[in-house]
C-alpha cells in the first residue's frame, strides 16, 4: 500500500491550485477546441453504451442478472493493483479470483484494458512511460464503473494528451529524465489517494499541476534552444576556421623539411590568420586564398629542394615577401604583424639569398600532435533539400526499454553536424552527416514513429467497439427475429399438423360415425327384417291359431284399460264366405264379430289370446271354486 499521509495530500492539492492561479492562462490554452470537445462527447456517449450492451467471448460474465448484494466489491482489489504498479490486464486479474463481478464492471475492465493496450502500441512514447501510464487502467476501470463516460474528464484528457510534449524522453540517467519519473511516482501517490478517497478530486488536482508546471517548462524550452543553436553555431564555425586551417598547413607542410623559424611564424602567426580569414569569408574568399598561397611562398622559400632551382624567382620573392604577409596581416587582423614575428623570416631570407642552406628539420612532427584532415578543403555542406525533411523531428536507437530517443535540432551547415537535444534544449551530442545517413540506412538509428495522443486513442478504440457493440445487437435483433421466424414457422407447422390431426380425427370419426351409422342401419335392417320375420312367424302362427279355432274355443281378449278385466269369449259363428268370426262371452251375451286378418292381427298384437282345453278346463275350474264361495257364504 502506497502511504498517502492527510497532510501530504493536503499541500499536494494546495501546490496545484497555487499553479494554476500563478498560470491563469492555462485554462485558455489547454481547452480543448469545439471540435474536439463536440466529438469527446460523441465518443463519451458511446461510451455508456459500450458497458452496457458488449459482449466480449471469453470473459466471466454472470450467468444472470445479480442483485446488487451478489455483486462483489473490486475497489480493494484494483487499489492494490495499482499501489503495487501491476502490468497485467484488469480482465486477467478478475479471472484469476473466483468472485461474482457483473456485467458493467466486466464491460468496464474490458474497455480499459483495450484503450491502454492500444496507447502502449502507438502513443510514440517511450515503452517504459507508456507502460507506467497504461497502469492507469485499474483506476479508469474503476471510474467507468462507476460513473460511465464521466470517468474521461476533461481534465484527465488534456494531461494525457499532454504527454506527448515527453515523446522524446529516454531513461538517460539525466536530471529531466529523473524530474519525469518523479511526476509519475507523484502520479502513484494522487491515484491512491482517490481510491482510497473514492474520489477524482485528487487526480484533477495532479493534472492541473502538471499542466502548470509544463507551461512553465515549455516557456524556458524555447530560449534554450534557441541559445543551445546559437552556440552551437558559433562552436561549428569556430571548428570549421580551425580544422580548414589545419588542413591547409597540413597539405603544405606534409613531407617537408624546413628552417625553424618558417615553422615558428607558420605555427604561431600564419595558423592564427588563416582560421580567422576561414572564419571571416570562407575558404573561398580573397584573403583565405592569399594567405594560402603566402604560406606556399614560405614553405617554397625554406625549402632548398624547391627554391634553389630558381633563383631568379627567390629573389624575387624574397623582396615581396615580407610585405606581401604584412599587408594580408592587415587585412584580417585591425593590429600590425610585429617585426619580432617577422625577424625569423628575414633571417631565413637572407640566408638563403647568400646561398647558404639553414638547418632543416621535419615540417611536421612525427608525434601526431597537429592533426589534420584534408577533406576539409573540399568540404562542401550538405544541400538544404537533403536535411530539411530530418529537421525538428525525433528519432530513436536501440530496441524496448534500452531505446535512446533524440531530437533532430538542427544540421549545422559550417561542418555538416548534426545537434542532437533532448528536446527541451539540452545538447545529447554531435554526429556527422554522413555517419548518420550510414546509421539510418543500415537501420540502427531510424525515426520515431507518429505520435498518436490520448484522446485519439480513446476515440478509434471506443469508436471501434461501439461499432462491434452496435453490430452484436444487431445480430441479437437478427437472431431475436430469427427466433421469432422460427417460433412463427414451428407455430404455423403445429397448427397445420393439429389442423390436419383434427381433420384426420374428423375424417376418422366421420369414418366411424358412418361406420356406426352403417351398423345401426343395417342393426336397424336386420332388427326390421327379425321383426318381420318374426311378425310373418306370429302372423302365420296367429292364423294357424285362427284357423284352428273351432266352435266354442276361447279367446281372452285384453281390455286395455288397467281397471277393466280382461273379456273371455267364444267362438259362437264362423262364415268361410266373409271369414268373419264371432265370439260371445259365458253368458252368450256381449257379441263380438271379428274379421279374421283382424283377430289375426289382435293375436300378434297380443291384445287377444286364444285359449286352448286348458284354458277350458281352468274355466270350469274357476266356475266350481266360484260356486263353492258362494255356497259357503
Amino acid at each position: 500500500m502506497w502511504p498517502t499521509p492527510v497532510s501530504s495530500l493536503y499541500c499536494f492539492i494546495y501546490k496545484a491550485f497555487s499553479t494554476l492561479l500563478e498560470h491563469g492562462e492555462w485554462m485558455s490554452q489547454n481547452r480543448p477546441k469545439s471540435h474536439q470537445v463536440a466529438s469527446r462527447k460523441a465518443v463519451a456517449e458511446k461510451i455508456d453504451d459500450v458497458l452496457a450492451g458488449i459482449r466480449v467471448p471469453d470473459l466471466p460474465y454472470p450467468a444472470g442478472k445479480l442483485s446488487p448484494e451478489a455483486i462483489s466489491d473490486w475497489q480493494p482489489m484494483l487499489f492494490s493493483c495499482w499501489t503495487e504498479q501491476r502490468n497485467e490486464r484488469v480482465t486477467h486479474v478478475l479471472r484469476s479470483v473466483n468472485l461474482d463481478w457483473s456485467v458493467r464492471q466486466i464491460n468496464s475492465a474490458y474497455v480499459a484494458d483495450r484503450i491502454m493496450d492500444v496507447f502502449l502500441k502507438t502513443s510514440g512514447l517511450h515503452p517504459q512511460i507508456a507502460q507506467r501510464i497504461a497502469r492507469l487502467r485499474f483506476y479508469l476501470a474503476w471510474r467507468m464503473n462507476l460513473n460511465g463516460k464521466q470517468a474521461f474528464s476533461d481534465t484527465l484528457l488534456v494531461w494525457l494528451d499532454s504527454l506527448q510534449e515527453w515523446r522524446g524522453w529516454s531513461d538517460s540517467g539525466g536530471r529531466s529524465s529523473k524530474a519525469l519519473l518523479d511526476q509519475l511516482d507523484a502520479l502513484v501517490v494522487a491515484v491512491s489517494a482517490g481510491f482510497e478517497a473514492g474520489t477524482t478530486d485528487t487526480v484533477d488536482a495532479f493534472c492541473m499541476q502538471w499542466q502548470g508546471e509544463s507551461l512553465r517548462r515549455n516557456a524556458q524550452t524555447g530560449k534554450l534552444r534557441q541559445r543551445l543553436l546559437e552556440t552551437e553555431q558559433g562552436a561549428a564555425r569556430q571548428r570549421r576556421a580551425d580544422q580548414t586551417s589545419r588542413a591547409l598547413i597540413g597539405r603544405a607542410l606534409q613531407g617537408r623539411k624546413l628552417p625553424q623559424p618558417v615553422l615558428h611564424f607558420i605555427f604561431d602567426h600564419w595558423q592564427r590568420l588563416l582560421k580567422q580569414a576561414v572564419w571571416d569569408v570562407g575558404v573561398k574568399g580573397e584573403t583565405c586564398r592569399h594567405g594560402s598561397k603566402l604560406l606556399e611562398w614560405l614553405v617554397w622559400v625554406g625549402d632548398p629542394s624547391l627554391s634553389d632551382k630558381d633563383r631568379d624567382r627567390l629573389y624575387h620573392v624574397g623582396e615581396q615577401l615580407g610585405d606581401r604577409l604584412a599587408d594580408v596581416w592587415s587585412r584580417v587582423f585591425d593590429h600590425p604583424l610585429t617585426p619580432n614575428a617577422l625577424a625569423g623570416i628575414g633571417t631565413v631570407m637572407m640566408s638563403r639569398l647568400r646561398g647558404e642552406i639553414p638547418e632543416l628539420v621535419d615540417a611536421l612532427p612525427d608525434t601526431g600532435s597537429f592533426s589534420w584532415n584534408s577533406d576539409w578543403l573540399s568540404f562542401e555542406a550538405p544541400r538544404n533539400a537533403e536535411f530539411q525533411a530530418f529537421e525538428e523531428r525525433w528519432f530513436v536507437e536501440g530496441e524496448g526499454a534500452a531505446e535512446q530517443r533524440r531530437y533532430f535540432c538542427a544540421l549545422l551547415e559550417d561542418t555538416a553536424e548534426i545537434l542532437w537535444t533532448n528536446g527541451t534544449g539540452v545538447k545529447l551530442g554531435l554526429q556527422p552527416w554522413h555517419v548518420f545517413c550510414q546509421a539510418q540506412a543500415a537501420g540502427s538509428i531510424r525515426p520515431l514513429p507518429a505520435q498518436r495522443p490520448f484522446g485519439e486513442v480513446l476515440g478509434e478504440t471506443v469508436n471501434l467497439l461501439a461499432g462491434a457493440c452496435e453490430k452484436q445487437r444487431r445480430q441479437r435483433e437478427q437472431a431475436a427475429e430469427a427466433a421469432r421466424a422460427r417460433a412463427d414457422v414451428l407455430r404455423r407447422e403445429r397448427e397445420a399438423e393439429e389442423l390436419k390431426r383434427q381433420e384426420q380425427e374428423a375424417a376418422r370419426q366421420a369414418t366411424l360415425e358412418r361406420q356406426r351409422h352403417e351398423a345401426e342401419h343395417k342393426r336397424l335392417a336386420d332388427e326390421q327384417a327379425e321383426q318381420e320375420r318374426l311378425y310373418s312367424e306370429k302372423t302365420a302362427l296367429a292364423q294357424k291359431q285362427v284357423d284352428n279355432i273351432n266352435l266354442g274355443g276361447w279367446i281372452l281378449e285384453e281390455s286395455g284399460l288397467p281397471e277393466t278385466e280382461s273379456v273371455r269369449l267364444k267362438l259362437a259363428v264362423r262364415t268361410n264366405a266373409s271369414r268373419k268370426l264371432i265370439f260371445v262371452d259365458r253368458l252368450g251375451l256381449n257379441r263380438r264379430e271379428f274379421l279374421e286378418d283382424e283377430l289375426v292381427l289382435g293375436i300378434v298384437e297380443e291384445r287377444i289370446r286364444v285359449l286352448g282345453g286348458a284354458a277350458e278346463f281352468d274355466d270350469t275350474l274357476s266356475r266350481v271354486v266360484g260356486r263353492i264361495r258362494v255356497g259357503r257364504n
